[in-house]
Parts: C-alpha cells; sequence; structure tokens
C-alpha cells in the first residue's frame, strides 16, 4: 500500500478526507522531494547466489525466446563467479544438478552443457559432481532402480567429450557382460534386457557428446557395443506375445505390427552408425557458435577428467518395479502425413524415452509435466518438430526437408503409451488421464484435435484391441469427456448404433455412455447425444431409486417383502425379522421353490431398498444385517448366488452401484470371489447365451474381482519377505491356493464360451451371433491368462528376488571394507610424507642454523 500511496508533504491539504483519500497510483512529475521519495521506496533485495543458480538450473532451456547459449553462458558464470564466496553454492550446485536429471530429464542435455562451461574455470567443480553420480549409480544398481541408473548414465554421458580414456565406454561394457550372463541363465530373464535398453539409450548421448574429432574415435567402440547387444535385443523375448496390444480377427492383418522396443532401437541405431551419428533430434549445446571464439577455444583446451571408478554388483536384482519387455505402440500410426516420428528413425525412440521418464517421475504434480509435454520442441534441437499448433491439414503443405513432426502429437501419443502399457502401467491410470486434462486445459486449440484423432484411430482398431486395453480406452475417454462438459462428435458413429449389441464398437458405444451417467446423470448425458443414440438410455435410467419389485403385489412375496423393509426401516430387532422370514421359507417349500434362496433374495432386496438413497446408506444397512447375510452366504453356495443375484438385478439401471455394493460385500466375506466369478460368467452369461461378456460392467465386475485376490496375495508374499514381518505360512499358502483356484475356474468358463462347446451357446439360431460370442470368449480368456502368468512369474520371482538381494547384500559390505581399508591406508600414506616432509624442512633449519653458528665462530 505504501508504493501507491507517496503522497507529499503539504500544499495537497493535511488531515483526512477530500483528495488525500484516494489512493495515488502514479508519480507526480512535479513533486521533486527525492530524499521523501527515497525513504519510502522499497528497496531492491538481490538473492544470494545459491538462491539465483537454483531457480536459473530449474527453469533452464524452458524459455524459446533465449538463447541457449547465451543462457547456460550466464548460469555457468554466476556459478564460477561466487564459487569461492558462497560455500553452500558449491555443494547445492552438484546435488540440484543430479537431482534434475532424474526429476526433469528433458534438460539434461543443457545441464551438461553448463557444466562444460564450469569446467573451463572451476574444473574441481565436475569432479565433485562425477564422483557423487558414480556413487549414486552404485546405489540405484543396487536397488534394482534402473530408470535412475540410465537417467544419472545420461548425464555421464552427456560429459563423455570431457572424459579421458573410455569414459562411460567402459562402464556400458561392463554392464553388457552382466546382461550376458543373465541372458546365458535364463532365456526369460528380463533385467538383462532391461540392461541392454539402458547401453542402448545412453549410446546416442554419448556420441553426440564428443567433437567430430572425438566422434572419429568413438565410432569403433560404438561399433563393437552394438555388435555385442544385437546377440540379446534381436532374439525375441518370451513374453512379448503376452503383451501384444491387438490381436487381429481370422483373415485379418495386424493394423500395427508391434515390436519390441529394444529390438527396434538395435535397428535405429545401427542405422545411425552408417550415418556418421548425425543424432539430428539431440541438443548440443555445449557447442557454441565460431564467433565465441573465446568460449570454444576453453572448451577445446579444459581440463580432461577421469570417470570414478563404479562398481558393478556381480548380481544384480529386479528392483521396486516389475520388469516387462516393451512394444512400441503409437496411435498416430495409420496417417497419410507423418505428424510423430516413424519407427524407423532413432529420434522416435529417444524422444519418447525422454518424455516417458518425464511422465512417470514427475507423477506428484500433473501440471508440470503436461507443461513440460507441451513444450517439448524447447527440449531437442531446433527444427526437430513443426511449429506448434500447426493444423493437421497444414502438414501436407510443408516442403522437405522441414519437420512434419506435430509436438503436441509426440506428447499425447507418449501418454497414450504409458496408458496403453502391458500388464501394468507404472502409476494408476487416473493419473495419466489427469495429465491428458491438464495438457488440453494449458493449449486447448493445440491439443484438443491432436486427441481427437488418437480417439478415432482406437475406436477403429477397438475390435482388434486387446480387451483390458479397450475397457481402458472406454474408461479414460468416458472421463475425459466428463472434464469438458461431455462435448463429442457423435455424430461420426451414427451408423455403428444399429449394429448388434455383441460388436465391439457397438459394445464400446453403450459402455461409455453407461459410464458418462456414473459420473453425471441419465438426463444430462442424453441432452449431449444425437437422436439415434436417445434409445441407449431408456426412461429407467432417470430414476435416482429403482422401482422396489415387493411394491407389486403380482411379484411372489410382496407382502411379506413389503414388511420386512417396513421392519428394517424402524431397526426392528432379528425376532420380528424372523417370523417373517419364515413365513416365507414355508410357503417357498409350498410353492416347490428353495426356502433359502426365496428368503435371501427378499431379505436382500429388502436391504438394498431400505439403502437406496446413497451409497453411505446402503452401507450402513448392510453393517447392520451382515451377519443375518453371513449365515445366509454359508448355508449354501445358491444363496451365495443369489446375494449377488439380488443386487444386481436391483441395480440393473445403475451398474455402477451394484459393483461397489458387491465389492463391499467381498470384503465383508458375505460373497466369496468364486461366487462372483461362476454368477458372472456362468449364470448371468448363461442367461443372456453369451451377451453378457459384451458388458462392461461384467468385465468390470470380474476383472476388479481378480485384483482384489491377486492383490491380497501378493501383500502377503511382500510381508513374507521383510525379515521384520511375522506371516503365518499357512495363511499365505492357503491364499495363493485360492488364487489358482480362481484362475482354474475363470480359464474353465471362459475356454467353454472361446471353443463354442457352452451349452447355451448351442441354443442360438444361425444369425451370425455365435461368432462373436466365441471372440468375445477369447478376448477374455487372453485378459485372464496373462494375469494368471503375471501372478505365477511374481510368486517365483520374489523368492528369487529376496536372494539376489542377500547376495548384493553380502557383496556390498566387502566392496565397502575395501574402500574403508584404501581410505585409511591412502590417509596414512599422505600422513606419512607431510611428516617426512615437516622432518626434512626441520633438519634443513637446523643445517642452516649450524652453518650460521661456524660463520659466527670464524668471524
Amino acid at each position: 500500500m505504501a508504493d501507491y500511496d507517496r503522497r507529499g508533504g503539504g500544499g495537497r491539504g493535511g488531515g483526512g478526507g477530500g483528495y488525500n483519500n484516494k489512493k495515488r497510483r502514479y508519480r507526480d512529475d512535479n513533486d521533486e522531494d527525492h530524499h521523501y521519495r527515497g525513504n519510502n521506496s522499497r528497496r531492491r533485495y538481490d538473492a544470494p547466489p545459491h538462491v539465483r543458480i537454483r531457480k536459473q538450473l530449474i527453469a533452464i532451456a524452458e524459455n524459446p525466446m533465449i538463447e541457449r547459449h547465451d543462457e547456460i553462458f550466464q548460469v555457468a558464470n554466476l556459478f564460477t563467479d561466487n564459487w569461492e564466496d558462497d560455500a553452500l553454492l558449491r555443494g547445492n550446485f552438484v546435488d540440484l544438478v543430479l537431482q534434475l536429471c532424474v526429476e526433469q530429464p528433458l534438460k539434461t542435455p543443457f545441464l551438461a552443457g553448463v557444466l562444460m562451461v564450469v569446467n573451463t574455470n572451476r574444473p574441481e567443480a565436475v569432479d565433485m559432481l562425477l564422483e557423487k553420480a558414480a556413487r549414486l549409480i552404485e546405489e540405484k544398481l543396487r536397488e534394482g532402480e534402473w530408470r535412475d541408473v540410465k537417467l544419472y548414465l545420461k548425464l555421464v554421458g552427456c560429459l563423455q567429450g570431457v572424459m579421458e580414456g573410455e569414459g562411460v565406454f567402459g562402464v556400458l561394457g561392463e554392464l553388457f557382460e552382466r546382461a550376458v550372463g543373465l541372458q546365458t541363465a535364463s532365456s526369460e530373464d528380463t533385467i538383462g534386457t532391461e540392461i541392454v535398453k539402458i547401453i542402448l539409450l545412453t549410446l546416442p548421448y554419448v556420441m553426440a557428446a564428443g567433437s567430430p574429432e572425438q566422434q572419429q574415435q568413438w565410432q569403433q567402440k560404438a561399433a563393437d557395443l552394438l555388435e555385442n547387444t544385437a546377440i540379446i535385443a534381436s532374439e525375441p523375448h518370451p513374453l512379448q506375445a503376452v503383451i501384444e496390444p491387438y490381436h487381429p480377427e481370422t483373415g485379418e492383418e495386424n493394423p500395427t505390427q508391434s515390436q519390441s522396443l529394444i529390438s527396434l532401437l538395435q535397428a535405429q541405431l545401427q542405422v545411425e552408425a552408417t550415418q556418421g551419428w548425425a543424432l539430428s533430434c539431440l541438443p548440443r549445446p555445449w557447442q557454441f557458435p565460431v564467433n565465441e571464439v573465446e568460449t570454444v577455444s576453453k572448451l577445446a583446451s579444459a581440463k580432461k577428467h577421469v570417470l570414478p571408478a563404479i562398481n558393478i554388483p556381480k548380481t544384480v536384482v529386479t528392483g521396486p518395479r516389475p520388469l516387462f519387455p516393451e512394444v512400441h505402440i503409437s496411435v498416430y500410426g495409420q496417417q497419410e502425413v507423418e505428424s510423430v516420428p516413424p519407427p524407423t528413425s532413432l529420434a522416435s525412440s529417444l524422444i519418447r524415452d525422454a518424455l516417458l521418464d518425464t511422465i512417470n517421475v514427475l507423477h506428484f504434480n500433473r501440471n508440470a509435466t503436461a507443461r513440460q509435454l507441451i513444450e517439448v520442441d524447447c527440449y531437442f534441437a531446433p527444427r526437430t518438430f513443426a511449429l506448434r499448433g500447426t493444423p493437421f491439414d497444414r502438414l501436407r503443405d510443408i516442403e522437405k526437408p522441414k519437420s512434419t513432426w506435430k509436438p503436441e502429437d509426440v506428447a499425447v501419443d507418449a501418454v497414450f503409451t504409458q496408458l496403453f502399457l502391458l500388464p501394468n502401467p507404472e502409476h494408476k491410470l487416473v493419473y495419466y488421464h489427469s495429465v491428458l486434462t491438464e495438457a488440453c486445459k494449458l493449449a486447448p486449440a493445440a491439443i484438443a484435435p491432436s486427441l481427437g484423432r488418437a480417439i478415432r484411430y482406437l475406436y477403429r482398431n477397438a475390435p482388434r484391441m486387446d480387451l483390458e486395453l479397450a475397457y481402458r480406452f472406454m474408461d479414460w475417454f468416458s472421463h475425459h469427456l466428463s472434464n469438458f462438459g461431455f462435448t463429442w462428435k457423435w455424430t461420426e458413429w451414427v451408423d455403428d448404433v444399429e449394429l448388434s449389441g455383441l460388436h465391439p464398437r457397438k459394445a464400446f458405444i453403450v459402455g461409455s455412455i453407461d459410464k458418462e451417467i456414473r459420473l453425471s446423470f441419465a438426463q444430462r448425458i442424453k441432452n449431449t447425444l444425437p437422436e439415434p443414440y436417445q434409445q441407449l438410455i431408456g426412461p429407467e435410467k432417470e430414476k435416482d431409486v429403482p422401482d422396489f419389485k415387493f411394491a407389486n403385489d403380482d411379484t411372489p412375496f410382496a407382502a411379506e417383502g413389503r414388511e420386512v423393509a417396513a421392519l428394517l426401516k424402524r431397526k426392528a430387532p432379528d425376532e420380528e425379522i424372523d417370523a417373517v422370514i419364515q413365513r416365507i421359507q414355508s410357503q417357498a417349500i409350498d410353492r416347490d421353490l428353495d426356502a433359502l434362496v426365496a428368503s435371501t433374495d427378499v431379505f436382500v432386496t429388502c436391504v438394498l431398498y431400505v439403502g437406496s438413497k446413497s451409497l453411505s446408506h446402503v452401507l450402513a444397512a448392510i453393517e447392520r444385517t451382515k451377519d443375518r447375510l453371513s449365515d445366509a452366504g454359508a448355508a449354501s453356495d445358491a444363496a451365495r448366488t443369489q446375494i449377488i443375484e439380488a443386487v444386481m438385478a436391483y441395480w440393473s439401471v445403475h451398474p455402477g452401484v451394484a459393483l461397489s455394493i458387491v465389492e463391499k460385500l467381498l470384503n465383508y466375506s458375505i460373497l466369496t470371489p468364486l461366487t462372483v466369478i461362476n454368477w458372472a460368467l456362468n449364470v448371468q452369461a448363461g442367461k443372456t447365451r453369451g451377451e453378457a461378456l459384451a458388458f462392461a460392467h461384467i468385465y468390470e465386475l470380474v476383472f476388479n474381482t481378480v485384483i482384489k485376490v491377486t492383490g491380497r496375495v501378493r501383500q502377503l508374499v511382500v510381508k513374507a519377505s521383510q525379515p521384520d514381518e511375522m506371516v503365518d505360512d499357512e495363511t499365505k499358502d492357503n491364499e495363493v491356493k485360492n488364487m489358482r483356484e480362481l484362475f482354474r475356474a475363470i480359464e474353465d468358463s471362459l475356454g467353454a464360451w472361446a471353443n463354442g462347446t457352452k451349452d447355451e451357446m448351442l441354443e442360438r439360431g444361425e444369425d451370425g451371433s455365435e461368432e462373436f460370442v466365441k471372440r468375445w470368449g477369447t478376448r477374455w480368456l487372453r485378459v485372464f491368462k496373462r494375469r494368471q502368468a503375471i501372478e505365477e512369474a511374481f510368486l517365483v520371482e520374489a523368492v528369487r528376488e529376496r536372494e539376489r538381494r542377500e547376495e548384493v547384500r553380502k557383496e556390498w559390505e566387502v566392496v565397502e571394507k575395501q574402500r574403508v581399508e584404501e581410505k585409511a591406508a591412502a590417509k596414512a600414506e599422505a600422513e606419512a610424507k607431510r611428516n617426512t616432509a615437516e622432518n626434512g624442512t626441520e633438519g634443513e633449519e637446523k643445517k642452516e642454523n649450524g652453518n650460521g653458528a661456524e660463520v659466527d665462530i670464524i668471524e
């Protein structure tokens, strides 16, 4: 406030009121009282150097209006100029560079550029960084943090030009030896494959780091390394078939031939080697313009460093994240103009790798992630991309050799790569949803058209897509529309509304609309849809609470149902409810019905009706009656099946609510996972003669149940591997046994649908729907066979991982002991040299004193 209210003394009417009560937001030109203004103006505050360099390093390369070389020179000079004066700056600078290369990997080449300029004045700073980086690489190797190993090696690789001898090549060669040992021991090993991927992704940065003369010297080493890695990279991994994202139907070709990422990378690097390692997409901020004569000269004559020894453990571990082979997929693969780098280009792998690391590392800040994705063109060489926001139709007008790669398409493609990663992405799917949402909000005009083309590509290929990925696409699509008013060009798909309910595209439309209703309400969604879609939302979906079937006197046990509901509403004692239940059972016996099933149906439906106001109400109702429900479920399999039947029937028009209730019933052990699977794949699918396999909520029910069971097993296995945790082996073995029984039941049921041997399929006519049902059965079966294979592999790997970690721990204890002894010996040697030097000095002094005495005597 003081900055804006600068009134001069006198002449303007003192006191309060009138003109003086108004704030003056301008300077009075006639006011010459400089002393008065000077005393009231705010002092300029200069942040200390370590604060300023932190801000500049974090923001490096973000502003396209600043020349990269000027920015790097400014940061480097700020650091070297304050080297002597600010002790905090020296340690913070090294730590910050190492932190940034992991958290914001797109900036790594620019950080290396700063370090190279720093090396011309303060080479000791580079020594500090290399020593700390070497220790961090060792630590991450022991822990199995393979991404961090790759990112630290990427930074060190960018500094290859200021190293003596082999530098990073020696580390890459030793890593390859470990990979060969692992692959020799087992062809199904994934750690060796991951190590080779790290080598191949580091090599381009190493080759780009040197001058043309240095590149000539390194070419043979790079060629030898590529010749070695080809042994592993060219072999298809046995697990690759499990993670294939597309499965063509009979007689159809695969729309996107998925290639192994590691074999693709190997081929790209071999092509790049034949072209002299041009690496045109990588920035080289350490190469200054020729007119910067002094800087260029200093960089050429700067001190060379020896890379500290990096101890690579003989035994390596998988780490906290499971490792699987990766395949290359793109949602922009079939376009007349290339808007993303083609798979044959090394740029496609390097750009995507940097973007994926950014997405997965910055998971704690989706806004920062989205911004870096949008600004991807700032972090690669000029002219790698077309101008931001260039419409796709205008790409045709761009003449060669100018690039037609749209930065927006590249960013969106990278996010979808993670969203469709099999068997599991690193983070929850909703995180990748939120990144696309934020990107669309930050740059709607640029991102929205890219997303539109991606959606159309995925929709066209929905019938061939792996079923798990198809449902991931459905979840993201409905969630994304909910963030932007549920608007989409539904008229493009209007012809598919008339397709059979078993057609994958029709199933996608129905499932997406149902999920939209879950995120809003039926009437609102209905208003966003064209007329042909209106039939998909019946009038019953517009009701907040389903009809109570016992309100109709024609329903069996209607009077008793209303009576039980009234008793539940007034929280009557169990004795009163028991009396009505017994009446129902008596009547059921008279009608030749299963008494327990009939009474269970009435009771569960009444509980749902009483709690229909909200999810919290129904949970409270279940909590009050869980003992009776547990007793009913424990009495017979038919009664347990009737519980889930009653839930799904009552909430049939709002299946999302039904799924939440079933999940709670599983938590209370009122239902068992086998009951849920049997109802979905045999009872419900049988009633609909297989059509239930096309219902999104049925898949969601089965999939969530399987995830719940496997999650429980994983939790027990992980606890059992920790020394401080006490886990009963019998409990763990029982859970594993139950999981295997569950997968066996799923395979038996789905195998019958896929093979067409289900009794219900024999009743179908010659309408062609049988092939659709078999196709759905095959797609379901593939998903859960993959899940079973992953869980079985996890059980085996958990035991091996525990043994490997113990070996690494013992090995590292020996290394640490040797280092301590070496440091002690070096310290003792230095001390001895210092003592010798001091003794020698003292002897010289005594000698000089003795000679002086002689002179005095002679004199």
